[in-house]
């Protein structure tokens, strides 16, 4: 239990150390004004209708880097900085954002698993944590219980899991259009592949979290049975 309790706060303090960074380079990107002049709902327009995308909607939203896609109302959805402002930040933002959509266009694999997942995943997410306390108080007389927390956990870790190259291929496309249009300068891709990258970093400390504390998990587990 003391090793659960070490690792979660190591990756706490390495994701909060993630998110530092992430903010302060989209602190600094949004101060960089985008020489072709675009704000970030153009970008985004642009990018779908080059795609031949034309049943998604680009809209605003409240909230601090709240940016997402929704495949259910095909809405690509920038937060209020993003869709107003004509700098790298934004274009990245928005141009990685129109990536989901144009991996939902094209029944992108990955995309599509994660689609499917997040039904069981809103259910698991909302019971793992009582399960698995539960679990561990009474591993003596009903280890069951602890490998029922294990597999709501299994399902939350493979939706970490499954949103990694989700996220990576969203940001490929983004810069890849990004920099065939032009729409960034050599001087700005840099900068735009910088903040994207940061973004990712977040999805990939999740994800190893998730990971390493079900292998704890199932270690505590199995050392039960050895112990009986």
């Amino acid at each position: 239990m003391n090793s659960i309790w070490l690792v979660s706060l190591f990756f706490v303090g390495i994701s909060m150390w993630v998110s530092y960074r992430l903010r302060s380079k989209f602190s600094a990107y949004s101060q960089q004004p985008l020489s072709s002049g675009l704000t970030g709902r153009e970008v985004a327009e642009q990018m779908l209708r080059e795609h031949g995308i034309q049943d998604v909607q680009v809209v605003s939203v409240d909230g601090v880097l709240s940016d997402h896609y929704n495949p259910l109302t095909r809405t690509v959805n920038l937060s209020s900085d993003v869709y107003n402002n004509k700098t790298i930040a934004a274009a990245a933002v928005a141009a990685h954002e129109c990536g989901h959509a144009v991996q939902h266009a094209k029944a992108y694999p990955w995309l599509t698993m994660r689609s499917r997942l997040v039904p069981a995943v809103q259910v698991s997410s909302g019971l793992v944590q009582w399960v698995l306390l539960a679990g561990i108080l009474m591993i003596k007389v009903f280890p069951a219980l602890l490998l029922l927390g294990i597999g709501l956990f299994a399902l939350t870790t493979l939706f970490s899991l499954v949103t990694l190259p989700v996220e990576f291929d969203a940001s490929q496309r983004a810069l890849a259009w990004l920099g065939h249009t032009r729409v960034a300068n050599e001087r700005e891709f840099p900068q735009a592949k910088d903040a994207l990258h940061w973004a990712a970093m977040t999805y990939v400390v999740a994800a190893l979290a998730s990971l390493v504390t079900l292998v704890q998990y199932i270690f505590m587990l199995l050392g039960n049975r050895e112990r009986n």
